[in-house]
């Protein structure tokens, strides 16, 4: 059975009609609807990383009181950008928040995306060693913070205080964390590489590279080279697979105002120095978004699927778009909710 949940950017800004007004506003609404979606019955609230925007940052405080305040859905981030991150001041936060909710922390990391500060990573303190690139930092970053969620010792204890030599690792430990890392991919080849390291694949409503097919085939054809890198890697457990859409249900005269009729199509454009291929937003009636979605090879090809949300519009509207997704639309694609 799929696994569903929706996928917060979570702006704020003080324009009109938005009801996330403040950063203060989009993080209480952002708890507000991971409580009204495990009420719902879907299986997961996540959340996007953004730094020097009016967006979501620091993910962890949030992660922690959306796992105190729900008991059973998954909650998680799509993506953190591990340009940013202190590895091992990460892994301790990490493994309070999955304490906090008892196991329910589902990771997405990446090498980060085009963002609106010029190495911004810099102002943080994490500057490429020569010769070196950001996504390298931010892969040597990411293996250094799987290593202390999975118990590796990192550093030498002192005979003073411990009587003995002893290598350390950082505390407090979460079990079975280290499986639950996922990592967002854009590419094909970054999808192999990710089975390899043995993460979890996170992909999402854009990839960067373009071939001429559709989003969804292409996609597929990521989730396919994927599994077989991981077949190949000889792992042990079974891998998960996410992908993001945007699905929007036109219920009444003002979603029609605000979103449209009908679905669009894929689109093409110039990302990162290269051709992207961006999905398809989803808009229509509940009834054709179902025979929609349920045509999409990679929805039905992933375990887990991501529904961005228009958060500025506030806890209620999104509530009122997940809860006609789930009785409309998500039973197409085999999903049930959770109780």
């Amino acid at each position: 059975m799929k696994n569903v949940g929706f996928l917060s950017f979570g702006h704020y800004q003080a324009v009109p009609g938005s009801q996330t007004r403040t950063a203060s506003d989009v993080m209480l609404q952002s708890i507000d609807l991971a409580v009204a979606a495990e009420e719902l019955g879907l299986d997961g609230a996540y959340f996007r990383v953004h730094h020097f925007a009016r967006q979501l940052a620091s993910p962890f405080p949030l992660l922690a009181a959306v796992g105190a305040r729900t008991s059973r859905i998954e909650i998680g981030t799509g993506v953190i950008d591990m340009r940013y991150e202190n590895p091992l001041y990460m892994a301790e936060d990490a493994a309070a928040a999955d304490l906090i909710s008892e196991g329910r922390l589902q990771l997405g990391i990446s090498r980060g995306s085009p963002e609106t500060a010029l190495r911004g990573y810099e102002a943080f303190g994490h500057v490429p060693a020569e010769g070196t690139s950001d996504a390298d930092m931010a892969r040597a970053h990411a293996e250094l913070f799987r290593a202390a969620i999975a118990g590796a010792g990192l550093v030498e204890s002192d005979p003073r205080m411990t009587g003995r030599s002893v290598t350390l690792p950082v505390m407090p430990q979460a079990p079975g964390l280290a499986d639950r890392i996922w990592w967002g991919s854009g590419t094909r080849a970054t999808a192999e590489w990710t089975a390899q390291q043995g993460m979890n694949l996170m992909s999402s409503t854009l990839l960067t590279e373009d071939t001429g097919v559709p989003f969804d085939q292409l996609q597929l054809e990521q989730i396919e080279l994927f599994r077989s890198a991981w077949a190949a890697a000889g792992w042990e457990r079974e891998p998960r697979v996410s992908v993001s859409r945007s699905v929007i249900p036109v219920l009444d005269a003002q979603d029609r105002a605000w979103f449209g009729e009908r679905s669009g199509e894929d689109q093409v454009g110039h990302l990162d120095g290269g051709l992207a291929r961006f999905g398809k937003s989803y808009v229509g009636e509940p009834d054709v978004l179902a025979e929609e979605l349920a045509a999409d090879v990679a929805v039905q090809a992933a375990d887990s699927l991501l529904l961005t949300v228009p958060n500025q519009l506030g806890v209620d509207y999104n509530a009122r778009l997940l809860s006609a997704l789930a009785d409309h639309v998500l039973p197409a694609i085999g999903w049930k909710p959770r109780t």
